[in-house]
């Protein structure tokens, strides 16, 4: 065997044996319980902390733009933010983007959450569960109410937006150009998750309302997205968490809107009801952010 093949037989191994370390531990565990469980180097080589931006003076942005985007988990290579929807059978290592956004929101990791796109109205954990549950009564129940009788809790229809709900995530980043690094960068500001109006969940669904549920200051949320794993589809002894997946655009998104004279105004508020134009609208600003840094280094 020449030096090529040992070579080529090596890598493959460790193509074999990296699939075979899925999970953390497993080919070491004594019981199931112990699969997934870090021994003690491996708890110190795992550094939760995000990797810091860095100080950007305003002076050194030479241009920017800020833009709105649609994030559809209808596509497949958005999938990895949309499942798992049931965890029932799962790790704890494996959760959707809703699921570990509504977790830190509740333990009060991720304080900086409010009710739009510019971060001026503050919202309480309290009020973000108000718009995920609707409570109906149902007719029954209502006569009971009307004869003075107690309600009957089996009269009371409860729906709640799971992360099985969550159809799309809203953006807001701002595009910029570093002078001092003569480069374009892009810098994630917010996130929302958005999902059928909870009194129209149950409604078929050329009738439900998409709503944004609440908007995250990305920054803030960075630390627990860092501490939370994304199954990765092509080698799953390798996630990665989700504050890289976003930071590094790992998606597929469409601009619906861009900073303008016009209060922000959004594309299909100046051109209605003609998908394909708007479609067109959204590639044609993108390429006006990715033609600027073409055009920073021939003129």
């Amino acid at each position: 065997m020449n030096t090529r093949s040992i070579y080529l037989f090596l890598f493959i191994s460790c193509i074999f044996i990296s699939n075979a370390l899925g999970q953390a531990n497993l080919l070491n565990a004594r019981v199931p319980q112990e699969i997934g469980q870090f021994n003690e180097k491996q708890n110190l080589a795992n550094d939760e902390t995000p990797l810091a931006y860095g100080y950007i003076d305003d002076r050194d942005i030479l241009w920017s733009k800020t833009i709105w985007e649609i994030v559809d988990l209808d596509e497949r290579i958005n999938f990895p933010y949309y499942y798992p929807t049931d965890t029932l059978n799962l790790g704890p290592d494996r959760r959707s983007l809703f699921h570990v956004l509504k977790k830190n929101l509740r333990n009060g990791t991720i304080k900086e959450v409010y009710d739009d796109d510019y971060f001026q109205s503050k919202l309480t954990y309290q009020e973000i569960l108000d718009k995920l549950v609707a409570i109906d009564t149902l007719e029954a129940g209502i006569e009971q109410l009307n004869a003075g009788e107690e309600l009957d809790p089996q009269y009371i229809n409860r729906t709640t937006i799971t992360a099985a709900s969550i159809r799309q995530y809203r953006i807001k980043g701002n595009w910029y150009v570093n002078k001092r690094l003569g480069e374009l960068k892009y810098r994630l500001l917010g996130i929302a998750p958005v999902a059928p109006d909870v009194y129209t969940l149950n409604l078929p669904e050329e009738e439900q309302d998409l709503v944004e549920l609440f908007w995250v200051w990305f920054p803030d949320a960075r630390e627990s997205l860092n501490s939370s794993l994304v199954f990765n589809n092509k080698n799953s002894s390798q996630p990665i968490t989700f504050d890289h997946m976003l930071n590094s655009r790992r998606f597929n998104s469409l601009i619906y809107k861009e900073e303008n004279v016009y209060e922000d105004r959004k594309i299909e508020e100046y051109i209605f009801e003609d998908a394909l134009q708007q479609l067109l609208e959204s590639e044609r600003v993108k390429s006006v952010i990715r033609d600027f840094e073409q055009d920073l280094w021939n003129n």
